[in-house]
């Protein structure tokens, strides 16, 4: 294992912000995978490492095929990380809404052209992600559909969901849409939590990352088969938004097959007590998404349920 600091920068009250990446196997650049670009992604920071720990043993054990290399960088943005901020705490930017960076620009945009110089020349990219919607989701693999997808290689991770979504102008300026700009097949991996540790998805998407690397013929890594993913269009799921403010207690949670008119959360008024609305599933269908604060808004999507699994 080789440590590198790939960006270095002082900071005011804390020490020198310092984003370091990890290297194992040498050779052809097979696979980078990036965490915590955002200061709340706990979570991913802990799969990264756990990848990390497990890739160290693989090395030392002679688990790597000669001419394989793979990179990882399990925090991408340790001063938010420090301070307890999704975003930069300066400005409030967010990194991954900077790529593919400018060397030259604002502090998110160095950090965003830092990492993309070192990560942009491998075969593969997977982001361990979260979502804009603080809330629970399946362990899936997002693939965005940019015409220079291979959703069929989501399969290789094992895990249960491959999502494909269609990206708007907002997504231009992510890690994974400018990482198959640059010709890599990419791949963002979501697991259940962000801000907490939740161990059996960490582990799961730690096993579906080394399931993959060991698919294309990088490690030797004798493991389950895994899930037999289905396949899903981002947009043919079903979004359930709220018609009530208040708190928000829910009955079902993502992984849960549900019938229609089956109630799926509560809203209750804050003062009283009452039940003022009661969320039903519009069809029969799994849980993809649940949100998860207490306290929800009017018109905020509560649940996305995926209704057609053969899609």
């Amino acid at each position: 294992m080789k440590e590198e600091v790939i960006f270095s920068l002082d900071t005011p009250y804390r020490e020198s912000c310092r984003i370091r990446a990890f290297s194992f196997g040498s050779g052809h650049k097979t696979c980078a995978v990036v965490a915590g670009i955002r200061g709340n992604e706990v979570q991913q920071m802990y799969v990264a490492s756990l990848l990390v720990n497990k890739l160290r043993r693989l090395e030392e054990e002679n688990g790597f095929l000669r001419d394989h290399q793979v990179l990882v960088i399990p925090c991408a943005n340790p001063f938010s990380m420090n301070v307890n901020s999704r975003f930069w705490p300066m400005d409030q930017t967010d990194i991954n809404r900077m790529f593919p960076g400018y060397d030259k620009g604002e502090t998110t945009q160095r950090i965003a052209d830092s990492i993309f110089q070192v990560v942009r020349k491998y075969e593969y990219g997977i982001h361990l992600a979260s979502f804009y919607l603080p809330g629970d989701f399946i362990p899936h693999v997002r693939i965005m559909n940019t015409g220079y997808e291979n959703a069929g290689l989501g399969n290789l991770f094992g895990l249960p969901f491959v999502v494909v979504s269609e990206p708007t102008p907002f997504d231009t300026t992510t890690l994974n849409y400018n990482w198959q700009i640059w010709d890599a097949k990419a791949f963002s991996v979501y697991t259940r939590e962000t801000e907490m540790i939740d161990s059996q998805s960490a582990k799961m998407a730690r096993n579906g990352i080394l399931r993959f690397l060991n698919r294309v013929g990088c490690i030797r890594y004798p493991s389950s088969n895994g899930f037999l993913p289905t396949v899903v269009e981002e947009k043919n799921m079903l979004k359930i938004h709220t018609e009530h403010a208040g708190i928000f207690h829910r009955l079902r949670d993502p992984g849960d097959e549900v019938e229609e008119g089956e109630i799926l959360a509560e809203i209750l008024d804050p003062l009283t007590g009452d039940i003022t609305d009661r969320i039903k599933a519009p069809a029969h269908g799994i849980v993809f998404f649940a949100m998860r604060q207490p306290l929800i808004s009017i018109h905020e999507i509560a649940f996305r349920i995926i209704t057609d699994l053969h899609s």
